[in-house]
């Protein structure tokens, strides 16, 4: 998904493959399931279940709630897992990639696409059965056009993160098809907010490493003298409308003014770090835009659920 926080990382040597039972590959895999993308996952499928509910005057399901999250995460590391394993060999040229456990080559190619197919199934079948057709129908989505459009486009159009910000949006649209079987407008709504979110948070990590990205052959960014006017506008731009999509839930009546406060005081802070990243486009500049925006998304999706009305 076009969600990835990451941490500069150091060059490392390159260690053996190595055996499952060997210490330490456990936790390769448990790496390739990105999990620090998969927290930022369970809070928004979390919000959309929850204001589902509350869309509806219902109290929240519990067991559909586990197995909504359950399912979708299962989906999601399944897609993290495949997404390593296509771009394994770019993965190896850069220099914040190269420690990864396919990319270093401490993990055998096959075993970990058997793994990554596996979770992907295993996650799909789980939400039709346990939860419904459309959660599990909306999983399959997001899986397929992360691995099948987006993966792909980055090596041949910086316009790949519109592409890629939709299966990064649509969690929180399973939550809620769990809850109602159904997407409303509440729905639609948090689909905006996170499509949004990603621009910002994405172009942060591609002025970061926008040399690892050249070296591998991404185009995540233009090249030329265009990569900067791109990045201000795909910074710029999404976080001026993300401010009134974010506000969204007070204008219909979904929450009240702590919300309208906290939410508008979220996006001006966000929109802020945004605005230094487009004047200095500096590295130190870009790392606060991404550390704001890891702080902004769960901060108001608590807020969300925190505030919501019921009908």
């Amino acid at each position: 998904m076009a969600t990835e926080p990451v941490l500069a990382v150091l060059d490392m040597p390159v260690a053996p493959r190595r055996r499952f039972v060997d210490s330490g590959v456990l936790m390769d895999y448990w790496a390739l399931t990105k999990p620090e993308v998969n927290f930022l996952i369970v809070i928004t499928t979390l919000a959309g279940c929850y204001l589902g509910c509350a869309a509806q005057s219902r109290d929240v399901p519990v067991l559909p709630l586990i197995n909504a999250v359950l399912g979708t995460l299962l989906v999601a590391s399944g897609a993290g897992t495949l997404n390593q394993y296509i771009e394994r060999r770019f993965d190896a040229q850069m220099r914040r990639t190269a420690r990864r456990p396919l990319a270093s080559g401490r993990l055998n190619a096959s075993a970990v696409l058997g793994f990554g197919v596996a979770l992907s199934a295993a996650g799909s079948v789980y939400l039709a059965v346990a939860v419904n057709g459309v959660a599990s129908f909306l999983a399959i989505v997001t899986l397929l056009s992360y691995l099948f459009l987006y993966t792909p486009l980055k090596r041949r159009t910086p316009l790949c993160t519109l592409v890629g910000a939709v299966p990064g949006a649509i969690p929180p649209l399973i939550g809620w098809a769990a809850a109602t079987g159904s997407l409303t407008f509440g729905a639609w709504t948090l689909f905006a907010v996170l499509f949004l979110w990603q621009f910002p948070h994405f172009m942060a990590i591609a002025w970061m490493y926008r040399e690892d990205y050249d070296r591998a052959g991404y185009l995540v960014l233009p090249q030329g003298d265009s990569k900067a006017g791109f990045a201000i506008l795909q910074t710029i731009l999404p976080l001026l409308v993300l401010i009134p999509f974010s506000l969204l839930p007070a204008f219909t009546g979904r929450a009240g003014m702590f919300y309208s406060v906290g939410a508008l005081f979220l996006s001006l802070g966000y929109l802020y770090y945004g605005a230094q990243f487009a004047l200095r486009r500096s590295i130190p500049a870009a790392r606060r835009l991404l550390a704001t925006s890891i702080i902004y998304l769960p901060l108001l999706f608590v807020l969300m659920l925190l505030c919501s009305r019921r009908s």
